[in-house]
């Protein structure tokens, strides 16, 4: 199954962590991933796996796709409120096809419904041709960031990922 790509442009990229698995920038382990706001109000993020996140060989483990997918999925909501974060409550995952290790992969996410205290979402993990490897549907509290941390963000290593971007992506 492909996703049918479409060009659309990248209003900015999203705060990353210091030791976060997914975007940590300190973390040897850590996918590197850069969360892009898309002008639809999705999300984009790219990443790219190392032999450290391998499942079978040169496959990438599916609890890391899990995790990529949980990730920013939970992330699209700070596309429009910046300052909420997205708790998981539940995640559905369908597994497509093997994920390659050393491939850039596109994981795109959107909100699919809303209330005042929870958000729904769904997203793709996209391989280079734009082959569909998994799908995910999940469910997150909305949770204001101050009341989740003591301080301010970038006590804790919550800081602006100053890595270039594209304009636009093909999502």
């Amino acid at each position: 199954m492909k996703n049918e790509l479409t060009e659309k442009s990248v209003v900015g990229a999203q705060y990353i962590s210091d030791h976060c698995f997914v975007c940590g920038i300190e973390n040897k382990l850590s996918l590197n991933a850069q969360f892009l706001d898309l002008e639809d109000d999705s999300i984009c993020a790219l990443i790219e796996t190392k032999t450290e996140h391998q499942g079978y060989p040169d496959r990438v483990h599916g609890g890391v796709i899990s995790a990529i997918l949980d990730e920013t999925i939970g992330r699209a909501i700070q596309t429009v409120y910046p300052d909420i974060f997205g708790v998981t409550i539940e995640l559905n995952i369908k597994y497509r096809a093997p994920v390659p290790l050393g491939e850039q992969l596109k994981v795109v996410a959107r909100i699919e419904k809303q209330t005042k205290r929870v958000f729904e979402g769904s997203g793709e993990v996209l391989l280079p041709d734009g082959t569909v490897a998994a799908q995910g549907f999940a469910k997150y509290l909305l949770v204001d960031v101050n009341s989740v941390i003591d301080g301010g963000l970038e006590e804790i290593g919550w800081v602006a990922d100053s890595r270039p971007f594209p304009e636009t992506i093909e999502a």
